[in-house]
């Protein structure tokens, strides 16, 4: 083998090894981002479903003051427009009132 030969293969084993270690840098990083990621998103599950029951038990007090609104606005209609801004419906058979479409939620 002539040096010219020697010194290409001694090239590209150090590129080779060059590239195997940036392969081992960039899988490394994107192995630590993804634990990073799926530890945030454990987090924001256990808050959503946290949420999720705070929710359910405040649902009947929800329900109630919209009915109470409902029955307000019954009485006074100047207030059924911000009932109808805020997708609350009027109750069926209300004088006046056509059904509303449910709130979007």
């Amino acid at each position: 083998m002539n040096s010219d030969s020697t010194s290409e293969i001694a090239a590209l084993r150090n590129q080779v090894f060059a590239l195997f270690v940036a392969l081992v840098v960039v899988s490394g990083t994107f192995t630590t981002y993804i634990f990073i990621q799926t530890r945030h998103a454990g987090a924001d599950i256990a808050q959503a479903e946290q949420l999720i029951d705070n929710l359910k038990k405040n649902e009947a007090v929800v329900n109630n003051l919209a009915n109470q609104l409902i029955n307000y606005g019954q009485q006074h209609p100047e207030f059924m427009p911000l009932l109808k801004k805020y997708g609350l419906p009027p109750a069926a058979g209300a004088p006046g009132s056509a059904p509303a479409a449910a709130p979007k939620k």
